[in-house]
């Protein structure tokens, strides 16, 4: 019966989206003879997790819970982790991971999902990069001890940060850079990075949205926590801006507005350091400060339109005014988008290309038993909750596709391009793993829950969630555990 035949899943990316489909798939497919499942997640990041380990706020440690729930799928024998494994054709992004063709795990595998995010910020045609403008992934892999973080910028010189955008990453940033150290050091922040905030002049943040406060991209949550701030005040807003007749809004709006009216707890003018939410303005360029040999910074100047809202579109456009000011740090964060050179990417779309969840060619051909799962399938949009719906989606998915074996006439134009041997080795890695493991360059799930221990007892000794370790240290102190 096509239903006995192997099922083992190759999935690359070891985010949330890849533990929510092997956790379901197990649930599906109870341990039996009948059900020969194997689930294999590889990952170009050495730990697992993904944005739970190097996206999340470090002052957000109840998102991470989620991780207890990775942990119980980890310990299916099902189930393996290999980290530090970059699987593709392109340039590796990590200089330290094992290069693994995707020929490799189609040649191995009977069925493969990519897990693989939207791991790329959206740039601002206006606002190339600079020593001056970074976009706000680079700020929160530097914070989150990421493997490709950058250096941080000299916070130490830089008393005014404009932010462009006003989502939940924008009010994440804002809130690093505006709270104490004392308080950030109870969380998951790297030492490194409390010694260089420790040392930051930064005073006001300015938060910028091209539309106005009913479009704003935020929570309830993160705009609380931005008004609680305790060593911080906003800026108050224009009174015409928050009004609206409240037969016209939903209870979300409402409850915005009425926050926004309120203000933060401390009075503005009453700390040192502020924020404001600037709206309705929109970035057209900025002019950088000659180059100067003395130590000083001098600040660069931020050019922004004044826009209004189309009544029909809702869109934001140009009043025709506009304005600069001096700054000496944009941070942009205005999305996320896939890696171009991943294959299967649609540049129109930004992420994989799939119809209901399955991988489509540019031919328009769709792979049999190729899927993609989370942001890789839907772009950069939704929270946990929306990708372990998805996930269980794909998840029954690759189940019925599996038991319909090949009377799936409902969806035309196939290609086989994974091993559909009967006899197929559920245990059987690609040889490139098996040699990586032997020379200690890939992590297993055993091997990350005794770094995992480790860093929890590091960190409890300082009175914080955890202190990280980064590859090297953590390869090493597996060699000496073993």
């Amino acid at each position: 019966m096509a239903a006995m035949a192997p099922l083992k899943l190759a999935i690359i990316g070891g985010g949330p989206s890849a533990f929510y489909v092997a956790s379901r798939l197990f649930k599906l497919l109870p341990h039996s003879n009948a059900s020969p499942l194997r689930v294999h997640v590889f990952d170009r990041l050495w730990s697992p997790h993904g944005l739970v380990r190097y996206g999340v706020a470090p002052d957000h440690p109840e998102v991470k819970n989620c991780t207890h729930k990775f942990d119980e799928t980890a310990r299916d024998s099902r189930f393996r982790f290999f980290g530090n494994v970059n699987i593709g054709d392109g340039v590796n992004p990590i200089r330290h991971a094992l290069q693994l063709p995707l020929s490799s795990i189609f040649k191995n595998y009977s069925h493969v999902l990519f897990a693989t995010g939207c791991t790329l910020p959206v740039l601002h045609a206006e606002l190339p990069p600079s020593e001056y403008c970074i976009p706000a992934l680079s700020l929160v892999h530097w914070y989150t001890q990421h493997p490709n973080a950058p250096k941080p910028p000299p916070l130490h010189k830089i008393s005014h940060v404009s932010i462009i955008g006003n989502g939940n990453v924008s009010l994440d940033v804002a809130r690093m850079l505006l709270t104490n150290v004392s308080e950030l050091s109870k969380y998951d922040v790297p030492s490194p990075v409390l010694d260089v905030l420790s040392k930051s002049a930064v005073k006001h943040v300015s938060i910028i949205g091209r539309r106005g406060p009913l479009e704003a991209a935020f929570t309830m949550k993160e705009l609380r926590e931005m008004t609680s701030l305790p060593e911080a005040s906003m800026v108050p807003l224009d009174p015409s801006l928050l009004a609206h007749s409240p037969s016209l809004l939903t209870r979300q709006q409402s409850r915005v507005l009425q926050l926004l009216e309120k203000g933060s707890k401390n009075a503005p003018g009453s700390t040192e350091k502020t924020w404001s939410l600037d709206f309705f303005r929109s970035p057209t360029g900025l002019a950088l400060p000659p180059r100067s040999s003395s130590h000083s910074r001098p600040p660069a100047h931020l050019s922004l339109s004044h826009t209004t809202l189309n009544p029909h579109t809702h869109r934001a456009v140009p009043t025709g005014k506009s304005s600069t000011f001096p700054t000496d740090l944009v941070v942009t964060s205005l999305g996320f988008h896939a890696e171009p050179s991943s294959t299967f990417y649609d540049p129109s779309l930004a992420h994989l290309r799939t119809i209901s969840g399955r991988i489509v060619t540019s031919e328009g051909t769709t792979l049999r038993n190729v899927y993609a799962s989370g942001w890789a399938a839907t772009g950069a949009k939704g929270v946990l909750a929306s990708t372990m719906m998805n996930a269980y989606d794909i998840a029954r998915t690759v189940v019925d596709d599996w038991m319909g074996g090949d009377e799936d006439e409902d969806i035309p134009d196939q290609e086989e391009v994974l091993n559909d041997d009967l006899a197929l080795d559920l245990e059987k890695l690609p040889e490139e793993v098996e040699m990586a493991i032997g020379k200690a360059q890939v992590m297993q799930y055993g091997d990350w829950k005794k770094v995992d221990d480790v860093e929890v007892k590091r960190g409890g000794k300082e009175g914080k969630e955890r202190e990280r370790m980064k590859w090297e240290e953590a390869r090493t102190f597996l060699k000496h555990a073993l």
